[in-house]
């Protein structure tokens, strides 16, 4: 997949609602809808959190793509002015996703290192060294 950078907002459970908007708004093409419970890491959650998305991409125009999530109060997580939006990154090779990430990440915080996800990545989630919120994502082909 080429590179491309998109931002990336989180909800607290009104991912699905503000994206129904957007998409009537934009007249945009949903690409990806997905919650919690669709994944092996939901299934511990609750029925609430179940339903929450765990990842939804909309096409607003061609090359342009608006993504979200919604927030789990179980894995500690909380909506405060500022944390709820990142930029991400999709990088072309493992190799780009590791120089990104371990340049990006210096003297940050790191809420999710660069690791393989369920959804046949690599991931990761962290705030730069000037409190700028990052993903970046590398889907193996």
């Amino acid at each position: 997949m080429a590179f491309y950078f998109a931002p990336y907002l989180n909800f607290d459970g009104q991912a699905e609602a503000a994206f129904s908007l957007y998409q009537k708004v934009f007249n945009g093409t949903l690409l990806i809808k997905q919650t919690f419970g669709t994944t092996d890491f939901g299934k511990h959650l609750s029925a609430d959190e179940q339903k929450r998305m765990m990842h939804i991409a909309l096409e607003i125009a061609p090359g342009y793509t608006l993504m979200a999530s919604d927030i789990l109060a179980s894995n500690g997580q909380t909506i405060q002015k500022g944390n709820n939006h990142y930029i991400s990154l999709n990088a072309s090779s493992e190799t780009e996703a590791q120089k990104w990430f371990e340049q990006l990440s210096t003297n940050g915080s790191v809420e999710m290192p660069l690791q393989k996800t369920d959804w046949g990545a690599l991931f990761a989630i962290f705030t730069d060294s000037f409190g700028v919120q990052w993903m970046i994502n590398y889907d193996f082909e």
